[in-house]
């Protein structure tokens, strides 16, 4: 018999008390707090290094300055620059052909020489020429005198009819002979003309200057006026022209300088665009634009006097169509492009970044224009700007990081961070004097760098030569990086200006 087990008795389930209205509300307020202060804690970490605060900010927090590249923007003129691929073509290329027939008797040019107009090239056979000379001489000799004597004979008959004793008709047959054989004389002059110049054409001669191709005949070949080969190949080198083609959104720009007289450079160079081969000019442009490339086809002369441009020959030309004076100019490595179009960083006197909007103009390989947003003397970041924000500390190249801040507002710690300065702590410039004051190079003599207005005046002083104006250039960019032999040199210039070193 089975055991039988008591029915288990579950305990009573307790019901949750729900939560109340004013439960929910303050759970509601507890997280809206804590997403606020997540927000601020946010906005603390990340924008404040951008205010203008926030340099300082970086540095009490131990964030060391970032070393960047700089340059200053200067005022200068840029070349506008046409760039092409274009072919050498000759000036003019003739073939030399025979315009007589006969036995080449001479050839008297070498391949690949050199020669001038009208100088002999090859002769063929003369004599059978010589008698044509001679047979048309004679005829004509004979006829001349048939003429005098013709002319004879009618004065005589001119005479008796003025005596009644010779028939008019006569007179007039006489009158009408002689008039047939001055006719016939002046057909022997032609045949005797004819005779001599192909004489003359027994002596082929150059009919331009320029370089003599490979000859095609030899001494003792029969040549003739039909030979479509020719004797030789005459291709005129100096001076030569080269084909390029310009865009057709170019064509005004360059007709305008045309109309204006202006002479328009052009400078042929090789395929690494390295080696200038020959220096011209813009002679010409088409009279109409191919609509399969949208382009119309120009031309270039070169004197060619170093023969360093081959016909046929594929070149890089460059035409410099016009010049823009007075540009602010700096390095295209400056310009950066942002979501609200272009921007430099700037380089305050305290050694801070901003940034700024600009608006570009012309561009060079290497070079920018700033049409408006930079004045000259500005002080650019062209290196390093990808790990700046508005408002970051940067330092110079041959500038010590902890020394540059310590001069900014803190103190080198041994660690490597910065603190901040004391209140009243005393330093070597006075406040007002340090804002009026030029920066200084980090360099043992601490070496006063060139003031804004000392870089124009230095720049403008070689303006107009480039050889000048590209070392003063130089220097001036090697000062910035804290270059010790530019900060040597600049401090020899000062104390023969008779500046305080």
């Amino acid at each position: 018999m089975a055991p039988h087990n008591p029915p288990t008795t579950l305990p009573p389930v307790t019901p949750r008390p729900r939560m109340g209205r004013r439960g929910k509300v303050i759970g509601t307020v507890i997280a809206v707090l804590v997403l606020a202060g997540l927000g601020g804690l946010a906005w603390y970490l990340v924008a404040q290094p951008q205010t203008a605060g926030g340099a300082a900010g970086a540095a009490r927090r131990g964030i060391p300055p970032v070393t960047v590249g700089v340059a200053a923007a200067v005022r200068t003129d840029i070349p506008v620059i046409l760039e092409a691929l274009g072919t050498v073509t000759p000036a003019a290329t003739v073939r030399v052909q025979a315009q007589v027939s006969g036995v080449l008797k001479e050839v008297l040019f070498k391949e690949g020489q050199m020669v001038k107009t009208g100088q002999l090239l090859a002769t063929i056979d003369p004599r059978p020429f010589e008698m044509a000379l001679l047979q048309a001489s004679g005829q004509r000799q004979r006829d001349e005198a048939q003429l005098d004597n013709a002319r004879l004979t009618l004065q005589r008959y001119q005479t008796l009819l003025s005596q009644d004793s010779i028939a008019r008709q006569e007179v007039d047959t006489q009158a009408a002979l002689v008039k047939q054989l001055e006719g016939t004389i002046n057909t022997d002059r032609a045949a005797e003309g004819t005779a001599r110049i192909n004489l003359g054409f027994t002596r082929v001669v150059a009919p331009i200057g320029g370089r003599v191709g490979l000859r095609v005949v030899d001494a003792g070949n029969v040549v003739s006026a039909g030979d479509a080969n020719g004797l030789a190949v005459i291709t005129q080198v100096s001076p030569i022209d080269v084909e390029f083609a310009v865009p057709q959104d170019r064509i005004p720009e360059l007709q305008t300088q045309v109309r204006s007289g202006a002479a328009l450079p052009a400078f042929a160079l090789d395929r690494a665009r390295i080696t200038t081969l020959e220096t011209g000019s813009f002679v010409s442009l088409d009279n109409q634009v191919d609509v399969q490339t949208g382009t119309v086809r120009a031309k270039a002369r070169f004197p060619n006097q170093s023969l360093s441009l081959f016909p046929s020959q594929f070149v890089n030309l460059r035409l410099q169509v016009r010049t823009e004076k007075d540009a602010v100019v700096v390095p295209i490595t400056a310009l950066r492009l942002g979501s609200n179009g272009d921007y430099v960083y700037v380089v305050n006197a305290d050694r801070t970044v901003s940034s700024r909007p600009v608006k570009r103009g012309l561009t060079t390989a290497d070079k920018v224009a700033i049409a408006s947003g930079l004045a000259v003397g500005e002080r650019v970041v062209t290196e390093g700007a990808d790990r700046l924000k508005d408002g970051a500390k940067v330092t110079l190249p041959g500038e010590g990081g902890g020394r540059a801040a310590a001069a900014a507002g803190g103190a080198s710690s041994p660690d490597g961070r910065v603190s901040p300065r004391k209140e009243g702590a005393s330093s070597a410039t006075p406040p007002a004097s340090r804002a009026a004051s030029t920066p200084v190079a980090s360099d043992s003599a601490a070496i006063p760098l060139p003031t804004p207005e000392q870089r124009q005046r230095m720049l403008d002083a070689v303006k107009n030569d480039p050889v000048q104006l590209e070392r003063r250039q130089r220097l001036l960019d090697a000062l910035d990086r804290g270059d010790p032999t530019a900060l040597e040199r600049w401090k020899t210039v000062r104390e023969r200006l008779g500046a305080a070193p």
